[in-house]
C-alpha cells in the first residue's frame, strides 16, 4: 500500500520561502512522475508542479519562477522550494503521482496523504 508523507509547511510571511517535502513509501518511486497539488478552502486541488523520472519539469503558469520541484529517488523523496511566496499560495499541499509530465491531474494513487498546510500572511 502505497503512503505519502508531506512535511515543511507552516506560517510564512509575504515574500518568504518555505520547502515542503514528501516521502513515498509502497511503491517504487523512481518510475513514477511525481506532483504536488494544493487546495485552498473553498476551490478545488490543482496541480502545482510535476517531475518525472528523468527531472523533466512542469509547472502551472502561477508558480512558474518562484517555485522548484525536485526529487531524490534513493530517498524516495520529492521537495517543493517555494519563493516569494504570496498570500494566494496559502493552501493545504500534497503529493501524489501523475500519469505523464503533460496530464498530472491523473493521479495515480489513490489515497492522499495528510498534507502540509502553508499559509502566507502578515
Amino acid at each position: 500500500q502505497v503512503q505519502l508523507v508531506e512535511s515543511g509547511g507552516g506560517l510564512v510571511q509575504p515574500g518568504g520561502s518555505l520547502r515542503l517535502s514528501c516521502v513515498v513509501s509502497g511503491t517504487l518511486f523512481s518510475i513514477y512522475v511525481m506532483g504536488w497539488y494544493r487546495q485552498a478552502p473553498g476551490k478545488r486541488r490543482e496541480v502545482v508542479a510535476g517531475i518525472s523520472s528523468g527531472g523533466t519539469t512542469n509547472y502551472a503558469d502561477s508558480v512558474k519562477g518562484r517555485f522548484t520541484i525536485s526529487r531524490d529517488n534513493a530517498k524516495s523523496t520529492v521537495y517543493l522550494q517555494m519563493n516569494r511566496l504570496q498570500p494566494e499560495d496559502t493552501a493545504l499541499y500534497y503529493c501524489n503521482a501523475g500519469a505523464t509530465i503533460l496530464t498530472l491531474e491523473n493521479v495515480q494513487f489513490p489515497s492522499w496523504g495528510q498534507g502540509t498546510q502553508v499559509t502566507v500572511s502578515s
